[in-house]
């Protein structure tokens, strides 16, 4: 089942009086409960790219169409609620509530969606015991860890059980532990729930777990490429190093 397709995509920015090119004429699509990255380094797109996948940019030219919605064809509203119901985000500085406790922050998405409190409690509770931090779940941000932080913005992104969760430089803040741990979290919901991942990244750890890779060089596809990866996993292997 194809989740995203984009043809033909360009996006502009202005600049000086001219017009700066940050992705040129991209043509990919993706598959229901894929586990792919944009790599490349700072300045490649893989950003920007992702943020339309999100609906939190329109390209200039060309479609991203994004679970049987054309993005460029949406308003403020239509892509709001498209997040709201079918996207996780997942961001580097975790974008916690700093007055709200650990069970307040990943129950906010459904607040948003109206659901009754006893649907909300357990889907917080089912998300929560995801990502191993039950006992963490009256804690504030000011008390975790930053892998825990990040745990809890992962069971954020994840509680309402989006078909796609997009992860910019999720991994940027933790030390190698804390992001092998991560992604091996995130490997698991993928494998659980089918859910779609799409990271923009350039950390050799997050690479190291992507079944499918697409190599981002100013602005354009350099290389497209699908992972056999190896029997164990990239968290096996760094511990037995």
């Amino acid at each position: 089942m194809e989740v995203i397709k984009i043809e033909n995509l360009v996006k502009q920015y202005p600049m000086g009086g001219q017009k700066f090119t940050a992705l040129k004429n991209i043509n990919l699509n993706f598959e229901k409960g894929e586990f792919c990255g944009f790599i490349g380094p700072s300045g490649s797109g893989k950003t920007t790219l992702l943020n339309i996948i999100g609906s939190l940019d329109m390209p200039s030219e060309g479609s991203a169409t994004v679970l049987d919605r054309k993005i460029e064809k949406l308003s403020h509203i239509e892509a709001a609620r498209l997040r709201r119901k079918h996207m996780g985000f997942i961001f580097q500085t975790y974008n916690l509530l700093p007055v709200y406790t650990v069970f307040e922050n990943v129950e906010f998405p459904l607040l948003i969606m109206k659901m009754s409190a006893e649907q909300r409690k357990r889907k917080v509770q089912d998300a929560l015991e995801w990502v191993g931090l039950t006992d963490k779940a009256e804690a504030r941000p000011a008390q975790l860890s930053g892998g825990q932080s990040q745990r809890v913005a992962i069971a954020r992104a994840i509680v309402k059980q989006p078909e796609l969760v997009l992860a910019d430089e999720p991994t940027a803040n933790l030390d190698a532990e804390n992001s092998y741990n991560i992604l091996e979290t995130m490997v698991k919901l993928n494998r659980e729930l089918s859910t779609t991942f799409l990271f923009a990244t350039h950390d050799e750890k997050v690479i190291g777990y992507l079944k499918r890779k697409v190599y981002l060089v100013d602005g354009q596809v350099a290389k497209d490429e699908i992972v056999k990866l190896k029997e164990g996993t990239e968290a096996q292997r760094h511990k037995e190093k």
